[in-house]
């Protein structure tokens, strides 16, 4: 069942590069983007988990910090710039390098607590595949729809590696808080280094203060587009999705469940390809083949041994 929670999760979250594109096309920024996204989650939060919940101990509670920042606001801020810069499709094959990352990060994280698990030479051998693959799909993006493809894909991969850090440091806490306040959590820490960014931000780039946010709050209410994809990705994508998740990561560990990402490029170019007109070259065609199966090889060596866990 669990796997399946996991494939119609990751089939969700491929349609919100989509989403967030037509928002970003409608006149909304990255940070604004995430500001009302994961406002409407915590708000759904709120209303199942009513009492808040103080973590043991302090490193405990630095650690959901440091979720909300890898899973919330920093990895959607590179996220959603990115899409700024490249195609929907693009991005989201970028991103799915995250489970070569998880793995990286585990051994590292396994190393460093004694463990003596050694990387097989497969692991090395679907990492270089997929960097080719990346190359591939960077260089290859049309002209006419990426602006500046090299500063989107970098972000893109800047992305992959801030989840990678979500996915090792989740379930832990999830396995001593419960998944609902670890998803709280997150949304809140999220909602709050973001509106600190805004602060530091503010005297250096005025679009991005109180003003800007207001002009885009007026946006939402004027424009059914923009609030039907905004519900889509608060509600859905963020809300009901990242409980799901967290769960899926709880049962069946993080290498184990970051192995279903590589399918969210499929669900993305299909929705990218029908609602935004994009296309891929033959290059990046290639490369899209090279991504997900260097993945594949890099990841599947870990996830049938089941020692995500």
């Amino acid at each position: 069942m669990y796997h399946l929670l996991a494939l119609l999760t990751v089939c969700v979250w491929g349609t919100t590069f989509v989403s967030t594109k037509v928002l970003l096309a409608h006149g909304l920024t990255p940070s604004g983007i995430f500001l009302l996204r994961f406002a409407l989650a915590y708000a759904g939060m709120l209303a199942v988990t009513r009492r808040p919940r103080r973590c043991a101990s302090w490193r405990d509670e630095a650690l959901m910090l440091l979720a909300g920042l890898t899973g919330g606001s920093l990895y959607f801020l590179t996220e959603n710039t990115a899409l700024r810069f490249a195609q929907a499709g693009n991005v989201s094959l970028l991103v799915s390098l995250a489970p070569v990352a998880t793995v990286l990060l585990a051994l590292l994280m396994g190393r460093r607590r004694g463990g003596s698990s050694r990387p097989p030479r497969r692991l090395w051998v679907g990492m270089a595949l997929s960097l080719v693959g990346v190359s591939l799909v960077v260089s290859g993006e049309p002209v006419a729809t990426a602006t500046r493809p090299l500063l989107g894909g970098a972000l893109a991969l800047a992305g992959a590696l801030l989840w990678a850090v979500y996915q090792n440091i989740a379930p832990p806490l999830s396995r001593r808080y419960g998944v609902r306040v670890l998803t709280r959590k997150v949304f809140g820490y999220g909602l709050l280094t973001l509106l600190i960014l805004h602060l530091l931000a503010a005297p250096l780039l005025p679009a991005s203060g109180g003003a800007a946010l207001a002009s885009q709050f007026r946006t939402v209410l004027a424009e059914p587009a923009v609030w039907a994809n905004l519900l889509f990705l608060g509600i859905v994508a963020s809300w009901l999705c990242y409980l799901v998740w967290n769960t899926v990561v709880e049962r069946l560990g993080a290498v184990v469940s970051a192995n279903y990402i590589y399918l969210n490029p499929l669900t993305t170019c299909l929705f990218s390809a029908l609602f935004l007109g994009e296309r891929f070259t033959p290059a990046m065609a290639l490369g899209a083949v090279a991504i997900l199966s260097g993945v594949y090889i890099a990841v599947g060596w870990k996830a049938e041994n089941r020692e995500g866990r």
